[in-house]
C-alpha cells in the first residue's frame, strides 16, 4: 500500500486476524503468501458500505453481479501457482483488483483483463491509487487470454468456465500453470493444470462455487 496513505488501527487488526484464522490456522504458511495479506488493505477493494465486512471469512458483492473471493479461496488460488517472485502471471477477471493486488507482491509482473468495463474503471483506479505499479489492467474477453504479454508462468480464472479454455494453457510458459474453477454454474472443481513439454497434467485442487466466466470460452448468455 502506499505509504502517504494512513488506514484505521481496526482495520490493521482485523486483516491480521483474517490472516492467522483463516488463511494461516487451514493450512497455508508460505511467509510471502501471508505477508502479502498482511498488506494488501482488502476494505479499499470492497464497496464503501461493506467495507464493515471486508475481512469476513466470506465473499462479497461488488456489483454487476460480480464479488470478490472468500480471503482463503483468494490465499489458496495464488498458493497453488507456486510464484517465486519473478514470473509474469496472468489473472483472468480483475473484478475489484484484490486478487491483482495479491499477485503484485508475489510477481514481477501482473497482467489483469476484465470483461465489465465499469468493474475494470474502478479497479485500475483503486490498484493506481494504492501504488501497484507492476499491475496492467485491460478491458476484454479474458478467456481468450492477453496475447500481447504471453507467455505467462502463472494464470488465475476468478469465474467458473464449463471447461478449460484452450487459449490459457496455450499461453503459459514451460512448466507454468493454469489454475480455474471448471464445471457447471453454481457448482465447480478448482483445476491446476501445468504445462510440460507441450503437454499439460491436470489435478483437483477442491470444490468452488464462482460467478460464470462471460466471452467466447465461457457460460453462452451470462
Amino acid at each position: 500500500m502506499n505509504a502517504g496513505l494512513a488506514e484505521p488501527r481496526e482495520f490493521a487488526l482485523e486483516r491480521h486476524q483474517m490472516v492467522e484464522r483463516q488463511i494461516e490456522h487451514r493450512g497455508l504458511r508460505e511467509p510471502r503468501l501471508l505477508a502479502a495479506f498482511e498488506k494488501v488493505p482488502r476494505h479499499l477493494f470492497v464497496p464503501e458500505e461493506l467495507r464493515y465486512a471486508a475481512y469476513d471469512d466470506c465473499a462479497l458483492p461488488i456489483g454487476f453481479g460480480q464479488t470478490i473471493s472468500q480471503p482463503y479461496i483468494v490465499a489458496l488460488m495464488t498458493s497453488l501457482l507456486e510464484l517465486s517472485g519473478r514470473e509474469r502471471v496472468l489473472e483472468v477477471g480483475t473484478g475489484s483488483g484484490y486478487q491483482a493486488a495479491i499477485l503484485s507482491q508475489l510477481a514481477g509482473e501482473v497482467c489483469t483483463i476484465e470483461f465489465i468495463p465499469e468493474l475494470a474503471a474502478r479497479a485500475q483506479k483503486t490498484l493506481a491509487g494504492l501504488g501497484y505499479a507492476n499491475v496492467h489492467a485491460c478491458i476484454g474477453d479474458g478467456s481468450l487470454g492477453w496475447r500481447e504479454f504471453a507467455p505467462y508462468a502463472g494464470i488465475i480464472v476468478t469465474a467458473s468456465a464449463p471447461k478449460v479454455p484452450n487459449p490459457l494453457l496455450t499461453q503459459l510458459t514451460d512448466g507454468g500453470q493454469l489454475v480455474l474453477p471448471v464445471g457447471a454454474q453454481g457448482f465447480q472443481l478448482l483445476e491446476v493444470w501445468k504445462c510440460r513439454g507441450g503437454e499439460y497434467d491436470r489435478r483437483v485442487a477442491t470444490s468452488v462455487a464462482f460467478v460464470p466466466l462471460r466471452g467466447k470460452y465461457g457460460w453462452k448468455g451470462s
